[in-house]
């Protein structure tokens, strides 16, 4: 059930899941973190599938609701509570009884409806907006949030008794760069999708209409950084089944029509935008490419780099794989500086500058 919702066999994806079959079983509250478009809503939906509750899994937007109404969708409301409540009506929290209630982007929260939300943490029950009544609820909690809810404490814009409440099991979901390696298993479960769900009296969007991908595209979608992560693929892969309508999709046209899409000129409207693309071919794929199925950070990888975005902020890049480079070190010699410096091939004393420079920490032990 979970490799069904989240595919891919890389070492932080099986990573991912051992944590999801760990903790599923028990109530513990979870907090997913993760950038947007990572899949945390499809953690959430594991979590629950893997739970064995017999309830529903009840999902909540934080941040698409707005903070007038939260406390009504959460909780529920009385008739009469206030105006257009012409009748009693069970929140999120009584329906999710029995199952799972998923709070995303809990770190939209309004800090007004914390306080309220603790509560029901803590005594697994609830009041309805005007009621007086206490109604008890068994449910499983499961957040998440692409936010530093740690800088919002600090900020004064998150709770820190709600944050150490909700951050007892926390599951980072990685980067989708961070697992290339799973793309073409991603890329293949997207494409069944969509032709089990096309509609056969739609040509556009039938089985047949759906591209396929050769080698030189694999490893031009495996070289991009994916800053929309899984939720981006998905989007490029639609935006392909209308653009090479049961054709073959190589690595030019991967850079030059899907990553890089551009509206037709004025003049050019009166062709179909599919045909239009798939003659939008670049310098041919570089038969000699190297590269292995696992993208390593090489150097040559940057060549690409302005193929896909207009411009980098060096400084800060490279800043930022010293800093990573430097912690991976650290903790893979122990906290030792000297063992770590030879990994790093550095001086011991060169070390020790960078990581007071950087404001790099040793691990404890």
């Amino acid at each position: 059930m979970i490799d069904e919702l989240i595919v891919g066999a890389s070492s932080p994806c099986k990573e991912l899941k051992r944590l999801i079959k760990m903790v599923a079983k028990v109530n513990t509250t979870v907090l997913v973190l993760g950038e947007t478009g990572t899949g945390k809503e499809l953690v959430a939906k594991a979590l629950h599938n893997e739970s064995g509750r017999k309830g529903l899994l009840i999902s909540v937007n934080c941040a698409a609701i707005p903070s007038e109404l939260l406390e009504s969708e959460l909780f529920g409301h009385e008739k009469g509570s206030f105006t257009g409540a012409d009748k009693p009506r069970a929140g999120r929290f009584e329906q999710a009884a029995g199952g799972t209630l998923f709070l995303d982007e809990i770190g939209d929260m309004p800090i007004s409806l914390q306080s309220k939300l603790l509560r029901a943490l803590e005594d697994k029950s609830i009041q309805r907006v005007g009621g007086n009544k206490t109604i008890k609820v068994d449910f499983r909690l499961v957040c998440a949030t692409h936010q530093d809810l740690s800088l919002k404490v600090d900020k004064g814009d998150f709770r820190a008794d709600l944050f150490y409440r909700i951050n007892v099991f926390p599951i980072d979901v990685p980067r989708l760069s961070d697992r290339a390696v799973d793309i073409p298993l991603i890329l293949t479960k997207i494409l069944e999708d969509f032709e089990h769900f096309s509609e056969p009296s739609n040509s556009a969007n039938s089985a047949n209409s759906v591209p396929t991908f050769d080698d030189t595209a694999l490893k031009a979608l495996q070289k991009y950084s994916w800053p929309g992560n899984v939720r981006e693929l998905k989007n490029l892969i639609e935006r392909a089944c209308v653009l090479f309508n049961g054709r073959s999709i190589n690595g030019e046209h991967v850079k030059n029509n899907l990553l890089k899409i551009k509206a037709p000129e004025y003049s050019e409207e009166s062709s179909a935008l599919w045909d239009a693309a798939a003659d939008l071919v670049g310098i041919p794929a570089d038969q000699d490419d190297t590269s292995v199925d696992l993208p390593l950070p090489h150097p040559n990888h940057y060549k690409d780099w302005f193929s896909y975005f207009d411009n980098i902020d060096l400084r800060r890049h490279l800043q930022d794989i010293e800093i990573v480079l430097i912690e991976a070190a650290l903790e893979n010699s122990a906290g030792q500086v000297s063992q770590a410096s030879g990994m790093l091939k550095l001086r011991r004393t060169t070390l020790i500058e960078k990581m007071k420079k950087l404001a790099i920490e040793k691990p404890f032990a």
